[in-house]
C-alpha cells in the first residue's frame, strides 16, 4: 500500500507526548531501532526527530503544560491539509472544535489542534513549500 503523506487528506506524522523524554528515548530507540537528533519545540523545550535506518520516523518531547489533564500521554497524529487556516475554519461548520488556532512552526508549516464532535483530539498541518 501507497500514500502520498505530503497531500491533503493524508496521515504525514506522529509525535509522542510524554512526561519523561529520556525514558521514551530509551525505550523506542532500544525497541525499534530508533535514532535521535534534538532540536527545541515552539513552546522551548526539548523535541526529539527520530530516525530509522537515515528517515524520518517520528518525532517526541514532553507533553505541554495546556494538554489536557486526563491525556498522560500519548501519540499525537498529524493529517496534511492544503490551507489550515480553512480546514480550522471548517472543523467547526463540521461539528468539531479548534483547540489551538492555527500556529507557525519555524521550517515546517502551519498547525492546528481540533477536537472532533466525538472529543478526539488531531492536529492538522500544512508543510512550508520546498522549493
Amino acid at each position: 500500500m501507497h500514500n502520498d503523506s505530503s497531500s491533503h487528506g493524508f496521515f504525514s506524522w506522529n509525535e509522542l507526548l510524554t512526561t519523561d523524554l529520556e525514558a521514551a528515548k530509551r525505550f523506542y530507540g532500544d525497541l525499534l531501532g530508533w535514532t535521535f537528533k534534538e532540536s527545541k519545540t515552539i513552546y522551548g523545550d526539548t523535541y526529539l526527530t527520530a530516525f530509522k535506518d537515515g528517515r524520518l520516523a517520528a518525532g517526541m518531547m514532553i507533553k505541554p503544560a495546556d494538554t489536557p489533564e486526563h491525556i498522560k500521554g500519548c501519540w499525537d497524529p498529524y493529517i496534511t491539509v492544503d490551507d489550515v487556516d480553512a480546514s480550522a475554519a471548517q472543523v467547526e461548520k463540521s461539528g468539531g472544535k479548534v483547540m489551538l488556532a492555527p500556529t507557525k512552526i519555524e521550517n515546517v508549516g502551519r498547525f492546528c489542534v481540533i477536537q472532533d464532535p466525538q472529543g478526539i483530539y488531531l492536529n492538522l498541518i500544512t508543510y512550508d513549500k520546498k522549493d
